[in-house]
């Protein structure tokens, strides 16, 4: 017998009260199995998770499936199951163990990940689980809508958009020697200060309390490495580093300061300051960072459609990046300002539009 198994789990704080769902279908979908859920006290959302899948392929066992298709909104789990991604944290290496093991009884079992909209049976059913653990009662009519906020918001209406944005929380490093003597620092590599690594502990427990993220990925430089790996420690997620979010390279401008290389290039330096296809002697245009950056936007989208991703840079991709999501103008990479270790949040449809929703945050620092 062929089943189909879709299953997802959430907590209210990551961690916080959590709670599970998972709903078995005959293969065609036409016939309703077997359904369950259950409060498990406080967790992460990823245990949660792997909980909704193990309780959903037991249910499938039960029932005497012989080949499963197993449907879920979790990207990590998917991944992780399906032996594409490894598992580190402490917390999911017994439980992706169980889940591999329950998976071994059946002929075939393959994963597929989906939006959140297409799991809305297994989303209500965790919904119900997590009032549960929480204390409270809904009404019905709320049950739907997930309080974990793992997935991203619906479209704001005067976009145009429909479905559900793929939403990239932008996060800059922390601080550096560089950055201290505010000198231009693109491809070089400087380490974070103590100050810098206090900063990145402090957005990744924000980002921890926040929740829902699915992914991190960061520019290749140590820098961004070190302050997503704070992150993605917190989360129980593994970096993801990507070479098109790394910082311009400013050439033969590199590490010194506004004035040194205004100085050193006077004509050329004022040029710079006015028009993105310029480039610094031996460096990259802006208008090169943003060919790169649109890859590297395109790809998270791609495979992450309809999830947060945490996305760790420098100034000039995150400025790109909002730049991309407000349809903006070249003018606005010199008017945007963003703090080490700021937050901005940018969001993309599947049918076009995008939208900004949080410029330059830094309340947690």
């Amino acid at each position: 017998m062929k089943v189909v198994v879709e299953a997802d789990g959430g907590s209210r704080g990551n961690p916080g009260p959590a709670g599970y769902g998972a709903v078995v279908w005959s293969a065609d979908r036409t016939s309703l199995l077997g359904e369950v859920n259950e409060a498990i006290g406080i967790a992460t959302n990823n245990v949660a998770e792997y909980r909704g899948l193990i309780a959903g392929l037991t249910e499938a066992g039960r029932l005497g499936a012989a080949e499963v298709g197993v449907f879920m909104d979790s990207k990590l789990v998917v991944e992780q199951v399906a032996g594409r991604w490894k598992v580190k944290h402490p917390d999911l290496i017994p439980l992706h163990r169980q889940a591999r093991e329950l998976a071994a009884q059946f002929d075939h079992v393959r994963y597929t990940w989906i939006p959140r909209e297409k799991n809305s049976h297994a989303d209500r059913l965790a919904n119900q689980a997590m009032d549960a653990a929480a204390g409270i009662e809904k009404p019905a009519q709320d049950r739907d809508e997930k309080a974990s906020v793992s997935a991203a918001p619906a479209a704001p209406g005067w976009t145009g958009a429909t479905g559900t944005a793929t939403q990239l929380l932008l996060l800059r490093h922390g601080q550096t020697e560089l950055s201290v003597n505010r000198r231009y620092s693109g491809r070089g590599n400087p380490p974070l200060t103590d100050t810098g690594r206090q900063q990145a502990d402090a957005a990744a427990r924000y980002l921890a309390q926040r929740g829902g993220i699915s992914a991190v990925i960061s520019s290749p430089l140590q820098r961004c490495r070190d302050t997503a790996g704070a992150a993605a420690r917190l989360l129980g997620l593994d970096v993801t580093v990507d070479e098109d979010l790394t910082e311009t390279d400013f050439g033969a401008w590199e590490g010194l300061t506004f004035t040194e290389a205004a100085e050193r290039d006077p004509e050329l330096h004022r040029r710079w300051l006015k028009d993105t296809a310029i480039q610094p002697p031996d460096g990259e245009s802006f208008d090169a960072v943003q060919q790169r950056v649109r890859r590297a936007r395109d790809r998270i989208v791609a495979d992450h459609s309809g999830s947060t991703v945490l996305v760790v840079s420098h100034v000039t991709p995150i400025k790109t990046l909002l730049r991309l999501a407000l349809d903006a103008g070249p003018t606005i990479l010199y008017r945007l300002h963003l703090d080490l270790a700021s937050l901005s949040i940018a969001e993309f449809y599947g049918d076009g539009p995008a939208a900004v929703r949080l410029v330059n945050q830094t309340a947690y620092l």
